[in-house]
């Protein structure tokens, strides 16, 4: 047993009311450059859509990510020779287009036009070529399903249903999904650069490029499955969500966790065993990777396991972090958390709470247990597409769970008698149920963020460093 240490998020989709804080203040530190103004590290999307990127989600276009052939793990666009037969055309990336030509507007002109009868207005500019633009696509183009009525065949997530009955007023559904760089355990963009300029760091497992290794070959745009990784045209490198590594380091919380107005996201370490990454990975049928990779997490409580990762080098603030972390709880000891798309096969670190939703209006009132889930404007089949490869047991376990815990404390806060039994269909107990309860609903800052903090063995003066490292050519 190879014991690693990883950090982690989970969103709980529950609470996410899409107002976007999360993406500007990342946009405003990181992005907020020349070359990089369609990025975003952070974006919030609406589902039912094709997203950010268009069509990011369908690999049989930007055939990102990997696949198993005759028994072995390999990169789905290829590997070496592959992509050195291509590497001067990659026809798996996807253009400006699919992202979107980001604008500006002349405000200037609005101010220092003389006197008129009419009202000023400006145009839209390209940033990139400084022409005037129309507008046809946006990083939330979909918000709160704007054009959805267009866009909704080609969302891969209603497989097995049929759209257009979920796009009849009485029936229609969405909810907000949160996107940054998963992180992964198995990240296809690190095995996809021809330079090696992306690499994953053994104390956390932060995914970052080298911004002096890399050759913008941008193979690990198209090798992404989840396209967060881009291409900066004007550095010519690549750059990606670096998970805010150096408040990381400090133990703050990402810049989107600290500005998140729901609180939907916890930050916490786990503890895995790297033995297990191909095995995981591997699995032939895709509804067995989710199973795969929560087995792949080991119980920080465990003294065997606490040797072990002492034995791999892992710091105590690490081991202790881990036993109080948010993301082990919800993610591995109660299975409510779930990685979006594990048939991706990278074994995405970033985790979802799926959402409830109000019942339909000509469901029985008096529905429950499996019938109420299948009540639900949001499909379970839908949630099973985006988060466990299309298999439902696992989405209804969570969803029954939320129920029961929404039920279990109504019946102590209104009617004053716990309904003990709504806990024991669920596979609860109390104490779990208060844990979940404190969690979800009240819990405080440091229990959100158990976020341990570096330690090296060599430390520097970054007074004197300031002024000498960031972003290359000066951006």
């Amino acid at each position: 047993m190879r014991v690693k240490a990883q950090l982690a998020m989970v969103m709980n989709l529950d609470k996410c009311i899409g107002c976007h804080t999360c993406s500007i203040p990342c946009k405003n530190v990181w992005t907020n450059r020349a070359g990089a103004e369609y990025m975003w590290f952070n974006n919030v999307e609406t589902k039912p859509g094709i997203g950010y990127p268009k069509r990011w989600e369908d690999q049989r276009i930007h055939r990102g990510g990997w696949e198993v052939r005759d028994g072995r793990l390999l990169l789905r666009a290829g590997g070496r020779a592959t992509k050195l037969a291509k590497i001067f055309h990659n026809p798996d990336l996807p253009t400006l287009d699919d992202y979107y030509e980001p604008w500006t507007y002349d405000y200037h002109k609005l101010i220092s036009c003389p006197p008129s009868t009419y009202q000023p207005s400006t145009r839209p500019k390209s940033l990139i070529t400084g022409e005037n633009m129309r507008i046809s696509w946006g990083p939330n183009w979909e918000d709160d399903l704007a054009g959805i009525n267009a866009t909704a065949a080609a969302d891969v997530n209603f497989k097995n249903l049929e759209y257009q009955t979920y796009l009849e007023f009485k029936r229609v559904f969405f909810f907000y999904l949160p996107r940054l760089c998963e992180h992964c355990l198995n990240p296809a963009c690190v095995a996809s650069c021809p330079s090696g300029a992306l690499y994953k760091r053994d104390e956390d497992g932060i995914v970052l490029v080298d911004q002096e290794q890399c050759r913008g070959w941008r193979y690990c745009v198209s090798g992404c499955p989840y396209k967060k990784v881009y291409f900066n045209w004007k550095t010519g490198r690549s750059e990606k969500c670096i998970f805010c590594y150096p408040r990381i380091e400090a133990g703050l919380p990402t810049m989107c966790a600290e500005s998140c107005v729901g609180r939907i996201r916890s930050i916490g370490v786990l503890l895995y065993d790297a033995d297990q990454i191909e095995d995981a990975a591997s699995r032939r049928v895709e509804r067995d990777l989710y199973p795969a990779q929560t087995a792949m997490f080991l119980d920080p409580h465990d003294p065997e396991v606490h040797a072990a990762a002492r034995a791999s080098g892992i710091p105590e603030t690490y081991l202790e972090a881990a036993k109080a972390s948010p993301v082990y709880k919800l993610a591995v000891a109660w299975r409510l958390a779930f990685p979006p798309h594990p048939e991706f096969r990278t074994l995405p670190m970033v985790w979802y709470v799926p959402p409830l939703s109000p019942l339909l209006p000509a469901v029985d009132q008096a529905a429950s247990g499996a019938g109420l889930l299948d009540a639900m404007r949001i499909p379970v089949t839908y949630l099973a597409n985006l988060l466990t490869a299309g298999d439902e047991a696992p989405i209804r376990l969570a969803l029954q769970r939320l129920l029961a815990l929404r039920s279990y404390m109504r019946s102590v806060r209104v009617d004053t008698q716990a309904d003990h039994r709504v806990l024991e269909d669920a596979g609860m107990t109390v104490p779990m149920a208060e844990d979940m309860y404190r969690l979800l609903a009240l819990s405080k800052y440091r229990e959100r963020y158990v976020i341990p903090t570096v330690r090296r063995e060599e430390t520097e003066d970054l007074y004197q460093l300031r002024g000498t490292v960031g972003f290359p050519e000066g951006v």
